[in-house]
């Protein structure tokens, strides 16, 4: 028996990297899972290990995420569970650029997947949650909001963004029963991560945390779990900063 045994969730950008690991968490709990991302192959080949489904989506766009709840209604008939994990991170936005350079079109970009993605998701979803009167959303910031990192000006914009929309729509969603809070993940040793920065940055990032070692993928699982199962029936509007004690709130 695991705690989510019944839920359906839905986890996008869930192909690859962070995203596969928060499937697979909330597979291992006994949720059923729609793992939905733009990259159709990563999405399958994460669905069939932990026996969901998946879906192609364009978070940016309205109707791909109206799709992405159409499909996930057909095959699981109901869903319980957004965790906002799309995004896009700094392999797309190399190399560093002071807030003044950066392009336009690089900015909005960003803006348009991590920002208005999260709003589209959970915009296509606040109908079925607010009937049903219950339902979990989880907005995947970053604790670059805390540091203000230098060079990744729209990232850290946008993840400031998600983590006040995720306020209003605690407010918003609240007298329907639904939960909406926010997680900070520190700089998290993801594939990704390890193929873009160096061993020893990453190992100096460490010695600045509490705990004295790198974070990985599976020190996030938890908490999004904890935070779509009824032990947290109680909490909304909250952020929850992991990242080993880097910064105190």
């Amino acid at each position: 028996m695991g705690v989510l045994d019944g839920k359906v969730a839905i986890v996008t950008g869930g192909g690859r990297g962070i995203g596969s690991r928060y499937c697979r968490g909330l597979a291992a709990e006994g949720a059923r899972v729609m793992v939905a991302d733009i990259n159709e192959a990563g999405a399958r080949q994460v669905a069939s290990e932990i026996g969901g489904s998946s879906t192609r989506i364009d978070v940016a766009n309205s109707d791909s995420a109206q799709a992405m709840v159409s499909t996930t209604l057909d095959v699981f008939g109901r869903i319980d569970i957004l965790i906002n994990n799309a995004a896009i991170f700094t392999e797309l936005i190399q190399p560093r650029k002071a807030f003044d350079e950066i392009p336009v079109e690089e900015w909005d970009r960003v803006m348009g997947v991590n920002v208005r993605g999260t709003w589209l998701c959970s915009r296509a979803l606040a109908p079925l949650f607010r009937k049903q009167r219950s339902g979990v959303i989880i907005n995947i910031s970053s604790g670059t909001i805390f540091s203000g990192t230098e060079g990744f000006a729209h990232y850290v914009t946008s993840k400031a963004a998600v983590w006040g929309l995720a306020r209003v729509m605690a407010r918003e969603l609240g007298e329907y029963g639904v939960r909406v809070n926010t997680i900070t993940p520190g700089l998290t040793s993801s594939e990704m991560v390890q193929e873009l920065y160096p061993a020893e940055m990453l190992a100096a990032r460490a010695q600045s945390r509490v705990f004295r070692r790198e974070q990985y993928p599976d020190d996030l699982v938890g908490t999004v779990v904890f935070l779509c199962s009824d032990a947290s029936a109680f909490i909304t509007g909250q952020t929850f900063n992991v990242d080993g004690g880097a910064h105190f709130h």
